[in-house]
């Protein structure tokens, strides 16, 4: 990638860590019964809404403003790059100290242990292996 920027991976957990976590509610959620279970984000319309307008008080709108910085989009809590796998083969192309293993969710048993087994091995972090 052009202007790619590579960080220690301490860095990069730091950087998570201290990201920015708001949750965006939709507007007057506390007001009426009918928004109490589903209070979730919806863009705030109409000519006079204070919501829309940003005025003091009221809750903060969604905008690219609060999006995730490049560096640490998309990346685990521990700074690793989330990779799905589906068989044991796919382990190959990733280094283990770049990506954390998801397996794939319609593997059987038999190829999850399989996977397991060789990520341990080459030394990944595994996301999903159960108890």
């Amino acid at each position: 990638m052009v202007g790619e920027v590579r960080l220690d991976r301490k860095v990069l957990v730091k950087l998570i860590r201290r990201k920015r976590r708001l949750v965006f509610l939709r507007n007057v959620w506390w007001k009426f019964t009918k928004f109490e279970n589903n209070p979730t984000w919806r863009r705030p319309k109409g000519k006079d809404n204070p919501m829309r307008l940003k005025l003091k008080g009221h809750p903060p709108i969604a905008t690219v403003g609060y999006r995730t910085p490049n560096v640490i989009r998309g990346l685990h809590p521990k700074g690793l790059k989330p990779v799905v796998i589906h068989n044991v083969n796919e382990l190959s192309r990733f280094k283990p100290d770049e990506v954390i293993v998801y397996v794939g969710s319609d593997v059987s048993l038999r190829k999850k242990l399989e996977i397991l087994d060789k990520a341990r091995a080459q030394g990944f972090l595994i996301a999903n292996e159960g108890g």
